[in-house]
């Protein structure tokens, strides 16, 4: 079955805004971490619907948002903000911003994680910093785990393939150094994640890919196995769900 063609994770700004609205609500930490400053140039790296490019730009900051679903850059631009479409392994920006900034989106570059690393590097001012959090090693292990086993019941043996990419911190440390960055901090934190939609509802919105293995008819029964699967270890006698998230937090500097 390898020779299926890669499925990709692909975004809905309504399911996304209803089933994962927690991404933004807890890119506070993050967003601190950048201590942005009214009039400064700020990159922000896989925007999404720009629920976070807002507050940027609400502290003061002239802000500009790229992503690669153009579904995620209309509803950015439905708030007002200059958002543009673009591939974040091909940043077309150089010497020009003061910070770049990146909330739960690197992850998802798995093919080449040190482009948007060199392209972050390019597009910063000398003394400009890159600021990020994204999923780091063990993140949704659990959820990983059930939905690898669904799959091999299901004959797909080569769903490993499609896990983001969620390194350790002296890996991305790594990455970063050899891009020419200076690091100040990478670190691994553990962040148990309530689910507003339950488990399901998660699975709808960041399962795509794996979804997109299984004829369309099987998809509903796949989902159900997965999520009782998963209801020992993740749900609580009152039926509140709690992801297993792990977050990577970085901030380094161009010298």
């Amino acid at each position: 079955m390898s020779s299926r063609p890669q499925p990709a994770q692909t975004w809905n700004p309504a399911g996304y805004s209803a089933n994962a609205h927690f991404v933004p609500a807890l890119g506070q930490p993050v967003l601190e971490l950048l201590s942005p400053r009214a009039g400064e140039r700020i990159l922000d790296l896989g925007c999404g619907d720009g629920a976070l490019t807002e507050k940027l730009v609400a502290l003061g900051a002239q802000v500009v948002g790229i992503d690669s679903s153009s579904e995620m850059i209309a509803a950015a631009r439905g708030r007002g903000l200059d958002a543009r479409l673009m591939d974040a392994r091909a940043i077309a920006f150089e010497d020009e911003f003061d910070a770049v900034f990146s909330n739960a989106a690197l992850h998802w570059v798995k093919d080449d994680p040190d482009a948007p690393i060199t392209g972050a590097f390019r597009a910063l001012k000398a003394g400009g910093r890159f600021v990020g959090e994204m999923g780091g090693h063990g993140c949704v292990a659990a959820i990983t785990v059930a939905l690898l086993a669904s799959l091999e019941r299901r004959g797909i043996r080569d769903g490993a393939s499609w896990i983001p990419y969620f390194p350790t911190a002296e890996e991305y440390e790594i990455r970063l150094r050899r891009a020419g960055f200076v690091p100040l901090s990478v670190q691994l934190i553990p962040r148990p994640t309530p689910l507003p939609t339950g488990m399901r509802g998660w699975l709808e919105t960041f399962a795509v890919a794996y979804c997109a293995a299984l004829p369309p008819a099987g998809r509903d029964g796949f989902l159900e196995e997965v999520t009782a699967l998963l209801k020992p270890v993740l749900c609580d006698g009152q039926g509140r769900w709690t992801a297993d998230y792990m977050r990577l937090r970085f901030a380094a500097v161009k010298p």
